[in-house]
Parts: structure tokens; C-alpha cells; sequence
């Protein structure tokens, strides 16, 4: 099982319990999720226990029933309980019921739906923590923390997309987003900002399994640095790192800082805030991350920038 399966099996045991926060939820999906129309509703999974809470949720935030849905996973021949093959299809048809919840969610059926947020029912805490979780459970997946930071939202409605960002700015999780395939897409890179985002939207245990990853990493990378001091790979690493801080600091002095290209005054910045970093790790810190070569490429660009002053 993958990193952001566990994820959201921990957040399907999460209670369907107010009505607002089940609207708020099926909302989050239904914006998200593979197809939210006028003239149908396809939501498609592959997690079981997603699968079980859809008809419970949609049952509680509106009263209704899918017109589709898969039938009930059977037991595996190796005696192991349940299993979920394929993807599992819930779709809603009937004209009767997409006008319902169109109205329910403050559209209006009798125009094109537009979709875009209706923050009016995201104005409680709840309800925009329940939102976001129906926005990960349909459009949202996280990198496993053992290979890089990473959590995103993809959805195919651009201004929904916009709105969500806004959202997630307003409760303290400046995004950064992209687009991608004819995909919109709201992204996190930072392990603290996705941290807290998962423990907002109900799934803290994953949250400390990403942040306890992360301080494995930093010790074992420690260790590994400390280890490796003596050698003369390391001893030329922190060598060349100190004439890259020199010649920074010499740029600055001399007042040419601020008209060197963008390129070069983020390589020097990200020196000068990790000036233990070696070149492979400096570069991880780019955001999106650069090469190695491009990255020792800017750094003797400065160098020698500075031995011409």
C-alpha cells in the first residue's frame, strides 16, 4: 500500500456524524472527483474503504442514493477478508437528483453549472476541514516521505481550483499551484505546511509518520556527514562550499548583489541559508529542484563573477 492510500484510509475513519460537514465533505468530492455536471455525477476509487464511506456520505449530506454504484467487495480465495479489484464507478443520472444537489450546493439548476466554491457553507472550521477532505479524497495524493516531500489537489475546473487556493491561504497553507494536462493543480512541498494540512483534514497519525521520517532522514544524514568527514571527498566539498560563501559575501559587499540575474541571487541565498548543504542536497532545495551540474554551474559562475571585482 502506498503512502497516500494509508492516508486516506485513516481519514475514512473520520465519523459522518453533523449534516453540515457531510455536505462539506461531498462537496469537496463532488468538485474534485472525476465528473460533477449538469447531467451527471461519476465518482471512480479504487480504496475500499473510500468506496464504503461514498453512499453513507452522500446519504447523509443529501438525502439521496447513487444510481450506479459497485456491487459489495467479495472475499478472496487466499481467506485474507475483503479485497477491491479494479475501479469502482458511482454515478448519479437522474435529472431529479443532480438538480437537488445542485440546489443544496447553491447553484442553479436551471443554468450552466459553473463550479466554483460557495464559501458560504465553508464558513464554519468544521466544515472547511471536511471540504478539504472531500478534495483530497477525490482529487488529492501525497509522495511517499522516504522520496520527497510532496501533496497535491488536482482538479479540472480551473476556477474552483483558483478558489481552493485562496481557501487554503485564509487557514494558513499558502499553496503554490500549475497547471498540468489540462489538469489544475494545488501542491505543497513543504513537510511542515503538509503536515499541518493532514492533520487539519483528519489524518494526524500520518502526519507524525511524515515528520518522524523526516527526522530519521536528518539524523541518518548527520551521521553520514560526520562519518565521512576525514575524507578528502568531504574536506574538498566544505573547501569549495566556503569560497562560494567568500565570493557571495564579496558581491554583496561590493554592491553588484542586486543586479545579478535571478537565477544567480536564489543560488546565493540558498547557499547562504545552507552553507553545510553539499551540492546534491543545495540543489533538493530548489523549488522545482535543479541538477547538480546546473547547480555547481551558478555557484562557480559567482566565484568568478567575484575574482573579477
Amino acid at each position: 500500500m502506498s503512502f497516500s492510500f494509508d492516508t486516506k484510509n485513516e481519514l475514512c475513519r473520520q465519523p459522518v456524524q453533523k449534516l453540515c460537514c457531510a455536505r462539506a465533505e461531498a462537496y469537496g468530492i463532488l468538485l474534485y472527483c472525476h465528473t460533477f455536471s449538469s447531467s451527471e455525477v461519476r465518482i471512480i476509487t479504487e480504496n475500499l474503504n473510500l468506496a464504503s464511506r461514498i453512499p453513507q456520505l452522500f446519504q447523509r449530506a443529501f438525502s439521496i442514493g447513487f444510481d450506479r454504484q459497485p456491487d459489495p467487495p467479495q472475499e478472496d480465495a487466499g481467506g485474507e477478508g475483503a479485497v477491491l479489484l479494479g475501479k469502482q464507478i458511482f454515478q448519479i443520472t437522474e435529472q431529479e437528483k443532480l438538480d437537488h444537489i445542485i440546489n443544496l450546493l447553491g447553484y442553479d439548476p436551471r443554468q450552466n453549472l459553473a463550479l466554483h466554491i460557495n464559501f458560504a457553507m465553508l464558513e464554519e472550521p468544521c466544515c472547511r476541514a471536511s471540504f478539504l477532505r472531500g478534495c483530497f479524497f477525490a482529487g488529492g495524493s501525497i509522495t511517499d516521505p522516504l522520496k520527497r516531500y510532496h501533496l497535491e489537489l488536482t482538479s479540472s475546473h480551473l476556477q474552483a481550483s483558483r478558489e481552493l487556493g485562496a481557501l487554503l491561504r485564509e487557514c494558513g497553507f499558502p499553496p503554490k499551484s500549475v497547471s498540468r494536462n489540462g489538469s489544475y493543480v494545488t501542491y505543497f512541498k513543504q513537510s511542515g505546511q503538509i503536515a499541518d494540512f493532514l492533520t487539519l483534514i483528519g489524518a494526524p497519525s500520518a502526519a507524525v509518520a511524515m515528520m518522524s521520517t523526516k527526522l530519521e532522514k536528518g539524523l541518518r544524514n548527520h551521521v553520514n556527514r560526520r562519518l565521512n568527514c576525514d575524507s578528502a571527498n568531504l574536506d574538498k566539498a566544505v573547501e569549495a562550499a566556503q569560497s562560494q560563501l567568500e565570493a557571495i559575501r564579496k558581491l554583496q559587499a561590493a554592491g553588484v548583489f542586486a543586479q545579478l540575474p535571478d537565477k544567480l541571487c536564489r543560488t546565493a541565498d540558498l547557499r547562504l541559508e545552507f552553507p553545510e548543504l553539499t551540492l546534491s542536497e543545495l540543489a533538493e532545495e530548489f523549488d522545482p529542484p535543479v541538477t547538480k551540474s546546473c547547480l555547481n554551474h551558478r555557484l562557480r559562475k559567482l566565484v568568478e563573477l567575484a575574482k573579477g571585482l
